[in-house]
């Protein structure tokens, strides 16, 4: 008699059948930036360990800080938060001619409008700025240093030194065909690598057999 009249819910969701798969559209944190930087170089600081959410926006490497408000009257302590002020800003990019949609820190801002613009903010080649881009700023980065203005760029700055120019191209399609370890290392160096196999035994051996050789 009163079901009629029972307010019905309004997020109900239709039952399906019982299926042990996971969703398709469902991805976690660690899938989602895998796919996101499947083809570019990797990070040198990685993923954020903590503040996870830093790895989608530029929020130069601010995050949550813990601390206490205190009484004036009793001095009583009590746990309190401070998040960084994030906001949705549409910033012109000059490398791509188009508005990019990111999460961006009022601190970023500042810095931002004081370099000169986001492709200067992205290009910055500070150990601190690599540092602070976070993964989303180095996609940015990586998106913006293979247009071909900003390749022009860095050929004229080469040539003001008196280097040789570099076809990015060729230099791209010689990094794919380079095994995954060997990316970001030069390769004159990886000859002179130990293998894991090798004993610290077997290494001062020879070298002791090298020096009475060579006297």
């Amino acid at each position: 008699m009163f079901s009629a009249l029972r307010p019905r819910c309004l997020h109900a969701v239709e039952s399906r059948a019982f299926s042990t798969s996971t969703r398709l559209s469902w991805k976690s944190h660690k899938n989602a930036l895998a796919e996101a930087h499947e083809n570019l170089p990797p990070y040198p600081h990685g993923p954020a360990r903590w503040y996870k959410q830093s790895d989608k926006g530029l929020y130069g490497g601010q995050r949550v800080r813990f601390g206490n408000n205190v009484s004036k009257d009793t001095e009583t302590k009590s746990r309190r938060t401070w998040h960084p002020n994030i906001m949705r800003k549409s910033l012109f990019s000059k490398a791509l001619n188009r508005r990019i949609r990111v999460r961006v820190s009022t601190r970023v801002l500042r810095t931002i409008d004081k370099v000169g613009g986001l492709d200067e903010y992205l290009l910055g080649e500070k150990s601190a700025r690599i540092r602070e881009l976070g993964m989303e700023g180095w996609r940015l980065r990586c998106i913006v240093m293979a247009t071909k203005s900003v390749q022009d760029r860095f050929n004229m700055q080469r040539v003001a030194l008196g280097l040789p120019q570099v076809d990015y191209a060729a230099l791209a399609l010689e990094t794919a065909e380079m095994p995954p370890e060997l990316i970001g290392q030069n390769v004159e160096d990886s000859e002179f690598l130990v293998e894991e196999d090798q004993d610290v035994e077997e290494i001062a051996s020879t070298g002791a057999e090298s020096k009475e050789i060579g006297a």
